[in-house]
């Protein structure tokens, strides 16, 4: 009789609507400062409060399976054969340093098949537990999709370790069709890529000397071969011919434009993120020839180039930096009108659209940070160092933008108090939750943005500071170890990172209250406030000049009014 190993592989039911609104960024070795490649992750969703998936590395025995727990009750009692050994997963990073991230760009919704076993995140984790590197996961989803279904709509997935980066794409068959159709493409070395819930990948080489064509998983064994860049099913372009998405030559197939058309509002909501990434990392001239492109003129311009190569390698804090965009400085700028209301805030409440009282309808812009993050991560992969401290996750839950990353090692056994599962309950606020914490603060400043930032500014920096500058004394520390103590040691130091932001945070928010009571603003001395002095800081400017044009005389000084007057 078979055993059953039940492992939870989806635990927040409301990951369904978090895939959907996500940012991944992707570093190449090359691209980066010190040769590490990165990537990033924002999951964003409302309805699910953030924590970190940990499953422990372990031997199984013949006849082993593992149970699907996916989007829905339909899923229930359904199993994975198991493999005979899975390794350490902290997050979505192995330890071998292998990092798998997504996004969801749905696609031609009538392909998705809901009688597939898998979805995006069970196909991830089983890949992140039965691989060690990025060729090796690649060819591990293509197999298990093929043999067990895939019930996702479209979705792109980063993969990542120490020496490359992918990425893959890919999208189900529809009812009572196994499997899915899908490409993966090795980025350049020397460039930096993004996705954010829009196929990105277009023409792609077909049969050439560094790209194969998979009849079925077993045909997939040449991914291994270290000329091979591109890899894909082999029946991506003849299923979109049978389905009427493509009717043209095979060099010319595009698989964004067979399986994800493109319209203004997806291009504005998904890829302006990923022109806005570039930007920060190349000419602005070069990249604002795509503003058609981003406002939706398509005759112009009809697509973002997948990868450029930066102006300058980035570092981890750069990445990081890239994940708290809102498009500042650019021509979408949410800052920069009196959309952000009185203090500049930089987020907009859904829905994405609204109509005003005269029945025109407007939009809203939606850019790499925002405020319904149910977790945020920045993953440096490094192949100069040993696996277990070569590969961090710098993670923590809700918005970047409002957030410290915190490191976590990807040996760990031990997931930190305030990120577990049961520490961040959806609906009841906890002190204990890392989730709540941050969003505690995030909501009183959002508000009034532009007058408290900065306090969160000073606490972010601090805590970040830390971290980075701590990060010599801990390779100084597990030099002579063995891979026991290491693992022990990495241990302590993920928890006391944790323990030192949760502190830092607890008392970020006792200080924004006392400081910003009944909205103004008290000093500080000695990093306490002031007692018996305050300003009154009033609204931001651009905020003022619009007050004018939308209310005419009401708020005007009878002064000001007589003296027009006369």
């Amino acid at each position: 009789m078979n055993k059953y190993l039940i492992t939870i592989l989806i635990f927040l039911g409301g990951l369904t609507a978090a895939g959907r609104a996500c940012t991944n960024l992707i570093v190449g070795k090359k691209a980066s400062v010190d040769g590490s490649v990165m990537c990033s992750y924002n999951c964003d969703g409302f309805g699910f409060s953030g924590s970190l998936f940990y499953s422990p590395a372990g031997r199984h025995t013949p006849g082993e399976k593992i149970a699907i727990h996916g989007w829905g009750p339909s899923h229930e009692g359904r199993f994975v054969d198991q493999v005979e050994y899975t390794y350490n997963v902290v997050g979505l990073m192995n330890d071998h340093q292998l990092t798998i991230v997504e996004t969801t760009f749905d696609g031609r919704l009538e392909l998705v098949n809901s009688d597939g076993l898998l979805d995006y995140f069970s196909l991830m984790r089983l890949a992140l537990q039965r691989s060690t590197n990025a060729r090796e996961a690649i060819k591990c989803m293509a197999e298990l999709v093929e043999r067990y279904g895939y019930n996702s709509s479209g979705e792109t997935i980063t993969i990542c370790d120490p020496e490359e980066a992918w990425i893959m794409e890919i999208i189900g068959k529809g009812p009572d069709r196994q499997g899915a159709v899908w490409v993966a493409l090795r980025v350049p070395d020397d460039c930096i890529c993004a996705h954010a819930n829009l196929s990105r990948i277009r023409q792609f080489p077909l049969q050439q000397k560094k790209s194969y064509k998979s009849i079925n998983s077993r045909n997939l064994a040449h991914i291994v071969r270290p000329e091979v860049e591109c890899v894909y099913a082999h029946d991506v372009i003849s299923f979109a011919r049978e389905k009427g998405y493509y009717s043209g030559a095979d060099a010319d197939f595009s698989f964004r434009d067979a399986y994800c058309p493109i319209d203004f509002e997806n291009v504005r909501y998904a890829d302006a993120r990923v022109w806005s990434f570039f930007r920060h990392h190349t000419a602005h001239a070069e990249m604002d020839k795509y503003l058609p492109y981003i406002n939706g003129d398509f005759a112009k311009c009809d697509h973002l180039p997948l990868w450029i190569k930066p102006e300058a390698p980035l570092s981890l804090r750069d990445v990081q930096q890239d994940m708290r965009d809102h498009f500042e400085g650019t021509p979408l700028d949410m800052t920069a009108d009196m959309t952000a209301g009185p203090w500049g805030m930089p987020i907009r409440p859904l829905p994405m659209h609204f109509k005003a009282s005269d029945g025109i309808e407007f939009y809203r812009e939606r850019p790499i940070a925002t405020q319904q993050s149910g977790f945020t991560m920045t993953c440096q992969m490094r192949s100069w160092l040993p696996n277990d401290v070569g590969g961090v996750t710098w993670f923590n839950c809700d918005d970047a933008n409002m957030v410290a990353y915190v490191p976590l090692y990807c040996c760990i056994t031990q997931v930190p108090d305030a990120f577990r599962a049961e520490n961040n309950p959806r609906n009841e606020f906890s002190f204990q939750s890392a989730f709540w914490m941050n969003n505690w603060v995030a909501n009183m400043i959002y508000p009034r943005y532009s007058m408290m930032i900065g306090d969160l500014r000073e606490a972010q920096r601090e805590l970040e500071d830390y971290y980075f500058a701590d990060q010599d004394s801990v390779l100084a520390a597990i030099a002579g170890m063995t891979p026991a103590d290491r693992q022990s040691y990495l241990n302590q130091k993920s928890i006391a990172y944790t323990s030192r932001m949760m502190d830092r945070w607890d008392r970020l928010a006792k200080l924004l209250i006392v400081r910003y009571n009944d909205q103004v603003v008290r000093p500080m001395e000695d990093g306490k406030v002031v007692r018996g002095r305050y300003a009154t800081p009033g609204y931001d400017q651009q905020f003022i000049d619009a007050i004018g044009p939308a209310t005419g005389d009401r708020y005007k000084l009878k002064e000001v009014i007589d003296r027009r007057e006369r």
